[in-house]
């Protein structure tokens, strides 16, 4: 493939192309968008079983006796609400309360943390956390060392049965087909499933493995693709598109992962400023509802005659029959039933912000 020479490849790289893969350029990586197809991979995971590579996900340690505090100055959420084997959904701001990154955090022993962040942040990330955490902490950045992968949907647990014990958002060390990995019970997809952490070394066989016992259950290998209209519809944002240094936690509306009540963190003088004050654009989801061209990116938004938005994410949805995205609108006309239009080469679609999940899962 021209002009991918300087593109990281996962652990996985010839496995993707061995199942005749289409590669694509994601954040820095050479990653699989599809094998059998978008609509396929996302059917397999609503119904059945699918697995996804993830191993361009960062992974850092961060242990010593001041690890929960110096994460609790660094991160929005208050990492005091979580026990050994928890993790938390939690946001890197920067001191305007912009959104550096959103990560999983992991408590993993009393004093030891398993941070998961987004590929095409790794090195800015812990970068940033770096400078300013304290000599009594180990911040490792584990990331070429490790791989990941996905296991999700319905019949994850026919899967895995090893990590059915495992709570949600909760995490494990368990021993999978002999080699030892870390286990979570989290997903992008909004199914029930696993997030697997493994070293780099071992994940062609645990991929391989994963596969053949899934056959019975009809799993399907998953590209980006099918990641992409998976957490759409479920209203979950993706870095640099829906959520950037240039927006805060409470204008996507992740609020709850914002903890007022913890004492100090960057970026809570803004955020607080916003909390008492409010913002004055939101982001929503929303649901075309004509017939319409699939909802891009960078499409404005309009109630009447008026510009009231941009579209950050947009895709057909596969399990809705419909266009769905996400985008920040003005405050005002971010309630659920808004009738907006959305201008799709020149023309206006009409289209209703919904509440999230825009699918309804059970899990």
């Amino acid at each position: 493939m021209h002009g991918t020479a300087s593109l990281k490849r996962t652990p996985l790289y010839a496995a993707h192309v061995g199942r005749g893969a289409k590669m694509v350029s994601f954040g820095g990586w050479e990653m699989p968008a599809c094998y059998t197809g978008i609509i396929d991979e996302h059917t397999a995971v609503r119904a059945r079983v699918g697995l996804f590579d993830i191993s361009h996900m960062g992974e850092f340690l961060v242990a010593g006796p001041n690890a929960e505090a110096t994460l609790n100055v660094l991160l929005t959420n208050d990492l005091c609400k979580t026990s050994v084997g928890q993790g938390q959904y939690t946001l890197l701001c920067n001191d305007t309360g912009g959104i550096i990154d959103d990560l999983i955090a992991y408590r993993v022993e009393p004093s030891v943390f398993l941070l998961v962040v987004n590929a095409a942040n790794i090195e800015k990330d812990f970068t940033w956390m770096n400078v300013r955490t304290t000599k009594s902490i180990v911040l490792d950045n584990l990331s070429d060392q490790m791989a990941a992968v996905a296991l999700q949907g319905p019949a994850a647990t026919n899967v895995l049965p090893e990590a059915q014990g495992i709570p949600h958002f909760g995490i494990a060390r368990l021993g999978i087909l002999s080699q030892q990995c870390w286990v979570a019970r989290t997903g992008y997809t909004g199914e029930d499933g696993f997030e697997i952490v493994c070293d780099a070394g071992d994940a062609r066989t645990l991929w391989s493995a994963l596969l053949e016992r899934g056959q019975p259950f009809g799993i399907k290998p998953c590209g980006l693709g099918a990641r992409d209209t998976l957490r759409l519809e479920m209203g979950y944002p993706l870095h640099g598109n829906d959520i950037t240094e240039a927006t805060t936690p409470l204008e996507a509306g992740l609020n709850k992962f914002v903890s007022f009540d913890k004492g100090d963190f960057i970026g809570r003088a803004t955020l607080s400023g916003q909390r008492t004050a409010g913002v004055k654009r939101k982001l929503v989801a929303f649901k075309m509802t004509d017939k319409s061209p699939p909802p891009r990116p960078h499409y404005l938004i309009y109630v009447g005659d008026r510009t009231v938005g941009e579209i950050t994410s947009g895709t057909q949805s596969p399990s809705l029959g419909t266009g769905v995205g996400l985008g920040y609108v003005e405050a005002g006309v971010a309630h659920a039933g808004t009738a907006i239009e959305i201008e799709i080469r020149g023309r206006r679609f009409p289209a209703v912000v919904e509440q999230k999940p825009l699918l309804k899962r059970n899990i």
